[in-house]
């Protein structure tokens, strides 16, 4: 008689001090309902906002949805969880007082973190020194396609299409101000004024006259010291394809979506996204000529290729009205809740929630340690 074979044991990591830490919830709720229980064990590792870890029994992690108009958060009361090192890699362990218990080895992490400290390379560090094997982009891809200044730069480098942009720095705003705005003069209206680090959408202003500019960039800075300020594409269609790695290193590129807003002055914000109805449509696939949207497929995969990434990521594009596609940005880790662009693209292709969830995590289990 043969026993039962051992399910892998994911850690999923949630919540974060990032302003998008509802997000990440809701994503991890979504995450934890569909993986498939069968091959999978979860343990639900959050990080509350102040930036404790906390222990969340995954019972508990599958009722994380909107309630009331409201996204789910880490409660603060739960036992407190820490990562230690481990002879097969790392186990998460709870600590009451001086001691350690409930210690649980386990095979992979998936990071569903958003922003800020989660995102952006800080948690995958971690988990390269540890010696653990994870979903998604490592450090360096992380970090810069965090930044969007560094990631336009490094796409512009890379030869893609990207549109202009201005970056400010708190030095910059702080002491050359007079000099920042004339740099950002050369642009032309509308802007779209961004924290250089966030993401969801949260605390971007698009801007139509010279005197929204200041207040833009001010609101901006509540949320990140780092600002970039892009000049705004006029009567494009704003495509989305998502992308999944290969043990072979050849992406597979899905058909592109479109993102339809309703109302001409209305943009793809953060209630767009997670608290729609009436707002946005999201056509998927979109409605495009073979060739257009081979050519935007292919422009994906470039960008994939290009910044580094591993595992997964959704590459946002615009394609102008002569039909030419430009980048605007990369997010290696993309809403990710059933309903979010990235799985709905990949359910067109044939690929179901729990499938994908799958194949990410059998993607990181293919991956060696180390450097690669």
């Amino acid at each position: 008689m043969t026993g039962t074979p051992q399910r892998t044991r994911v850690a999923l990591v949630f919540g974060g001090v990032s302003p998008e830490h509802g997000v990440s919830c809701l994503t991890a709720g979504s995450v934890a309902r569909a993986i498939d229980a069968e091959r999978y064990q979860v343990i639900g590792v959050g990080i509350t906002t102040d930036g404790r870890w906390v222990r969340i029994d995954p019972a508990e992690l599958t009722a994380f949805e909107v309630a009331d108009g409201r996204l789910p958060h880490v409660p603060a009361d739960r036992p407190s969880a820490v990562v230690v090192p481990d002879h097969s890699g790392a186990a998460i362990a709870t600590r009451a007082d001086d001691r350690l218990t409930d210690v649980e080895p386990f095979d992979v992490a998936f990071a569903l973190l958003h922003g800020p400290y989660g995102e952006d390379g800080t948690i995958q560090g971690l988990f390269e020194m540890l010696g653990v094997r994870y979903v998604g982009a490592g450090v360096a891809a992380s970090a810069i396609g965090m930044d969007k200044d560094l990631m336009k730069r490094s796409m512009a480098a890379a030869g893609l299409p990207v549109g202009p942009w201005v970056a400010l720095t708190d030095a910059d705003w702080t002491h050359d101000r007079q000099g920042c705005l004339a740099r950002i003069a050369e642009l032309r209206y509308p802007l779209f004024v961004k924290p250089a680090r966030g993401g969801s959408s949260l605390g971007i202003t698009q801007v139509a006259e010279v005197d929204q500019l200041v207040p833009a960039i001010e609101a901006a800075r509540a949320l990140d010291p780092k600002v970039v300020v892009e000049q705004g594409f006029t009567g494009v269609r704003e495509i989305e394809c998502a992308v999944l790695g290969n043990p072979d290193g050849q992406p597979r590129v899905s058909l592109p979506g479109e993102i339809i807003m309703k109302g001409a002055s209305a943009f793809y914000d953060f209630d767009a996204k997670y608290l729609p109805e009436d707002q946005v449509s999201l056509d998927v696939p979109a409605h495009l000529d073979p060739a257009t949207s081979d050519q935007l497929r292919e422009l994906a995969r470039r960008t994939f290729i290009a910044m580094d990434v591993e595992g997964l990521a959704r590459v946002d594009l615009f394609l102008d009205a002569d039909g030419t596609g430009w980048v605007n940005e990369l997010n290696t880790m993309p809403g990710f809740t059933r309903t979010s662009m990235f799985p709905m693209m990949w359910a067109q292709a044939g690929l179901s929630y729990s499938e994908l969830i799958s194949t990410l995590l059998e993607l990181a289990l293919s991956r060696p340690l180390g450097l690669r």
